[in-house]
């Protein structure tokens, strides 16, 4: 589809573990388009992960079909896989592991500049700081190290480094889980911004469906490595229709729409 930025087709994956063979993407579809914010909702060890490992080819899958901007990605290797890593970005919940404990934060965010885009020391130095302005760190920040940041803070160096090589598409697994309420709050608003500013397509993956019905565009829930359910939050909130939802909604704090 023209208009269709990703699309996962009937993808299965599963691995050798005690017991033999354990599925754990269980023939999965998936459609994002072009700047749309997607929730993936799930309990613990329902495939979220999973998934977005196989979309970012971390992950071997089994049989199933992974199409990104118009061109099959499956079993994409080697060179043809490294130039499409830069438009297919990744934000981790821990933030402090994701980081080289050595690199300080102007490095951090200058490095997917130097591995993708030739550009001048002066005009890295630039394209760091707009990035930092972009996601609301002050520039004071650039000589510390992760451990000496906030979760929040840190929070926002990844999202910095994920945009640096201008992606189409920003998978976040639980990237807010950690934080406390108001900072999860602004970064929330920070991704919002981001999509109203670039474009950018997000699979935000966590199991809260408050925070995700405060930014998603429309919610699928994951159970037993399958999608069982799909729609706009309010829908899905309203009259949830699979068992997993209703566990999902009677665990959520209140929500309004």
């Amino acid at each position: 589809m023209a208009d269709t930025l990703l699309e996962v087709e009937a993808l299965h994956s599963s691995v050798h573990g005690p017991g033999g063979r354990h599925v754990i993407l269980n023939g999965v579809d998936l459609a994002i388009a072009p700047g749309e914010i997607v929730g993936l909702a799930g309990g613990s060890g329902a495939g979220k992960t999973s998934l977005a490992r196989a979309i970012l080819r971390l992950k071997p899958v089994d049989s199933g079909s992974i199409r990104f901007e118009g061109h099959e990605i499956t079993h994409l290797a080697g060179a043809a896989l490294r130039r499409i890593r830069p438009r297919l970005q990744m934000v981790f919940q821990e933030s402090l592991a994701a980081f080289n404990p050595r690199a300080r934060v102007g490095r951090v965010i200058g490095d997917p500049l130097r591995i993708w885009h030739a550009l001048s020391r002066e005009q890295e130095r630039r394209r760091i700081l707009a990035l930092m302005d972009r996601v609301g760190l002050s520039e004071r920040l650039l000589g510390r190290f992760p451990h000496e940041l906030s979760g929040g803070q840190r929070q926002r160096v990844a999202i910095a480094r994920a945009l640096a090589t201008d992606p189409a598409l920003i998978i976040l697994d639980e990237p807010v889980s950690a934080l406390d309420v108001a900072v999860r709050a602004q970064i929330l608003n920070l991704l919002l911004d981001i999509r109203e500013g670039g474009g950018t397509a997000l699979l935000f993956i966590a199991h809260d469906l408050a925070v995700m019905a405060a930014l998603c565009d429309r919610l699928c829930v994951m159970d037993a490595g399958r999608i069982v359910e799909a729609g706009p939050p309010g829908q899905l909130v309203a009259a949830p229709q699979s068992e997993t939802t209703r566990l999902l909604v009677a665990a959520a704090p209140k929500m309004r729409f």
